[in-house]
């Protein structure tokens, strides 16, 4: 038997299909075309080089994105005009985080490899690539193959239970996944040949349901013994922080020139701003400090099964008010489709809240939940919390926002960011905040600075978590203790920010995001500065689509665009009564 433990280090691997890239720059494809087309051609790229860490999926993967980048480089970026040009800087941005991105991949899976054995998964991975290539398959071989690589897992299984196997948790969470895709990857592959091919169905009919059986196991086994939990467990937080390095590429990359300690800094100014606020609010409700009148604004709830028509009202309420005071244009389509759904318990573990978009789907205990959940839930999510984020997540924010992605410069949403999407929404929290005729109790103000806080919180726990400064229970300390949330949320939120799919500074995206666009709109609207009103500022950054805000701004201020463009924009400062 050949050593479980050795596999080829080397990605870079050819696939048996030897594809040839030209990556000639064609002068005669738009850049909006080349967009679409770097898009469809990376989807198709993915789709079929589908197992994550195989060595010819990386290899492709590097050519392509390298291919364009040293086509776009031979550019004439001059012949642009100032849309195009952002387009160009767009796509030279999007394709060298993505090559950043699949290098650091490949470092995580070589360490998950090896901590597997390396030499099933990758032949494993070898029968999957076959299928796709449509290469003649032999039943015989192939179960002669499954049954002595079910030697090998064996093997590594005992290597783990024995402990002669440690990695992070971050790995071995990374391996159990790594697992279960390989799982699912073969299910196609065998269903592929079985019945289909009588011969492979036969000789497969004993070997087949062993390895399903043997990567599932092993995946509980990495879960039990590697991170000590139950394989049924949904609630330990395991992250891997990127440490300071690696923070300073993606704000690189999100076109934010500040340090993550600056940006720390600019959150505990805010916070301090928050709780003046919040005193304020708290005493035109007779209470003596913020933290009393904050568990009074939790303690007003709807019942169980009001919480839709609550959602509703508000977010009717919220679109009046924009259309009354003709803040921004709301298509007739927009406003007319909104749906709403209910989030799943499973689901509020990770979204203890209501999230927006093109629906609204609402949390709110349901009866299967305890009692405490039930309580911590509702008060979560109660009157004022909810008129405070309604119009965040609706309309004028996500579900607006939305309805312009996907029909203005559509091929923009490729480069997604945080502080585009989520700052549009904050930004209106902001705006709300400022404006007399939004109609505010003191409540409603408590309600409003919670999410303010908690928005100063992310950014402080989730680059502190990054940079290694903060475990994740330190986190949620920080938001039960900072912010007032109740423990469950906390750990919601927490868990959301790590183990949700999400970039290390998207969290952080929220109040920065909004801030960039508070700052920019008091550059560019009224006084005559440049002459643009601010229905007009806001029509225009939603039909722009999604960009980093510095990119916007340049747009909007005709500001002249150097093909080695690096972010500048220091957005921050309180010299502006910011």
């Amino acid at each position: 038997m050949p050593d479980a433990r050795t596999f080829p280090r080397s990605w870079q691997q050819e696939s048996d299909r030897e594809p040839q890239d030209s990556n000639t720059f064609d002068s005669t494809e738009s850049i909006q075309d080349r967009v679409v087309r770097v898009q469809s051609d990376l989807t198709d790229i993915e789709a079929f080089y589908k197992v994550r860490f195989s060595p010819s999926r990386y290899a492709r993967l590097e050519r392509f994105f390298q291919g364009e980048l040293n086509a776009l480089d031979r550019a004439s970026f001059e012949r642009y005009h100032q849309e195009g040009k952002i387009d160009y800087l767009l796509l030279k941005n999007y394709l060298r985080r993505k090559l950043k991105q699949l290098k650091q991949d490949a470092m995580k899976d070589e360490k998950v490899l090896s901590f597997l054995g390396g030499f099933f998964p990758f032949k494993l991975a070898s029968l999957i690539q076959a299928r796709q290539n449509v290469d003649p398959t032999d039943g015989k071989t192939t179960a002669t193959l499954l049954t002595q690589l079910m030697d090998h897992i064996a093997l590594v299984k005992t290597r783990i239970t024995k402990k002669q196997e440690v990695v992070e948790p971050a790995i071995a969470l990374r391996a159990s996944t790594t697992l279960i895709e390989l799982q699912f990857h073969l299910q196609e592959w065998y269903f592929f040949h079985a019945e289909y091919d009588p011969l492979f169905t036969w000789w497969l009919s004993d070997p087949w349901p062993k390895m399903e059986a043997a990567l599932a196991d092993l995946a509980n086994t990495i879960k039990t013994v590697a991170l000590g939990l139950d394989p049924e467990d949904t609630n330990t937080i395991i992250g891997e922080p990127i440490g300071r390095a690696g923070l300073l590429e993606v704000l690189e990359s999100e076109m934010i020139p500040y340090s993550p300690e600056e940006l720390i800094d600019i959150a505990h100014k805010e916070y301090t701003w928050c709780e003046t606020e919040m005193a304020k609010a708290a005493k035109a409700m007779g209470h003596a400090n913020w933290r009393t009148a904050l568990e009074a604004v939790k303690n007003d709830y709807v019942p169980p099964g009001e919480q839709p028509q609550l959602v509703k009202k508000l977010t009717l309420e919220a679109t009046k008010y924009v259309k009354k005071n003709d803040l921004v244009t709301i298509p007739p389509v927009c406003e007319e489709t909104w749906q709403t759904f209910m989030m799943p318990p499973a689901a509020q573990k990770m979204n203890p809240f209501f999230l927006g978009g093109t629906s609204i789907i609402v949390s709110y205990p349901t009866s299967s939940m305890s009692h405490p959940d039930k309580m911590m839930s509702m008060r979560g999510n109660n009157v004022h919390f909810a008129r405070a984020t309604v119009f965040h997540e609706m309309i004028p924010g996500h579900h607006l926002h939305m309805h312009y992605l996907a029909r203005h410069r559509s091929y923009r949403q490729i480069f997604d960011t945080p502080f585009c999407i989520e700052g549009w929404a904050f930004y209106w929290e902001m705006l709300l905040w400022d404006a007399e005729s939004w109609v505010k109790s003191p409540e409603d103000r408590i309600g409003m600075l919670f999410w303010r806080m908690h928005r100063c919180a992310r950014i402080v726990f989730s680059l502190k978590y990054q940079l290694g400064e903060m475990s994740a229970q330190e986190c949620v300390e920080l938001l039960v203790d900072w912010v007032g949330h109740e423990r469950a949320t906390a750990e919601g939120e927490v868990r959301r920010s790590i183990m949700g799919g999400y970039g290390p500074l998207y969290q952080a995206g929220y109040m920065l995001g909004g801030i960039q666009l508070y700052k920019l709109r008091r550059e560019v609207v009224g006084n005559g500065r440049q002459g643009m009103g601010e229905k007009e500022f806001h029509d225009r950054f939603l039909k722009a689509n999604m960009m980093p805000v510095e990119l916007f701004r340049a747009l909007v201020m005709g500001h002249k665009l150097e093909k080695d463009f690096k972010s500048t924009w220091r957005f921050y400062g309180h010299e502006d009564g910011d």
